[in-house]
């Protein structure tokens, strides 16, 4: 073929190839999950940001898209590079001990954690409290299975949503600075703005009459 140019046929034959060698496995793995993590961040982070923005966020449109944009990026980035490091921990662990054991998967992601997630900023707060009560639960249905504390006579789902709604609505009522920004935007709108309208419009048709703040 003229000018030595690869048939693209041939190209991806050897990439597909290539992708099948077990030797480059570990390394092939670590690069999809720097995709993976970047392409889910992006689709959880993405209508989150949107629905967000438009119903508590004041400014321009173009302000509005740019926010948008730049919290769709962050939550992706940090996720890829999350996922690499912690694959990448994972598979050089594993390597040098020759087998997988339950503690490197603590430790890589600690230093993960600490690399990616630790900087203090809205939206890696967002992620570890998320994260955090699903850690809750867990441990707490690990320790029912292994014994360490007895199985629950009644589901006890109803007084951990007791306990969890008194607790946040007494902080949003009498220590609000100590809430998550977008947690006391939210609890704002239902709770306090429902406390105040003028006529119809505001009643209800909109939640605050335009150009009103």
């Amino acid at each position: 073929m003229a000018g030595g140019a690869v048939p693209p046929g041939a190209l991806l034959r050897a990439i597909n190839a290539l992708l099948m060698q077990r030797r480059y496995r570990a390394a092939l793995a670590v690069l999809k999950g720097f995709r993976n993590g970047a392409v889910y961040g992006a689709k959880i982070r993405a209508p989150h940001a949107l629905v967000m923005t438009f119903l508590f966020r004041t400014g321009s449109l173009r302000e509005k898209l740019k926010s948008i944009a730049q919290a769709t990026y962050t939550h992706s980035r940090n996720l890829a590079y999350f996922v690499f490091t912690y694959k990448g921990l994972m598979a050089l662990q594993s390597r040098l001990q020759g087998k997988k054991i339950p503690f490197h998967s603590f430790f890589a992601a600690c230093i993960g954690g600490w690399l990616v997630f630790g900087e203090n900023n809205p939206i890696n707060s967002q992620i570890v409290m998320y994260l955090l009560s699903r850690i809750l639960f867990g441990l707490s249905r690990l320790a029912v299975e292994k014994g360490y504390v007895p199985q629950p006579k009644q589901d006890p789902f109803p007084l951990v949503a007791a306990l969890v709604w008194g607790t946040v609505l007494w902080l949003f009522e009498y220590h609000r600075q100590t809430l998550q920004p977008s947690l006391q935007a939210s609890m704002t709108y239902l709770y306090d703005d429902s406390n105040v309208w003028h006529d119809i419009s505001d009643f209800l048709i909109y939640n605050k009459k335009p150009g009103s703040k």
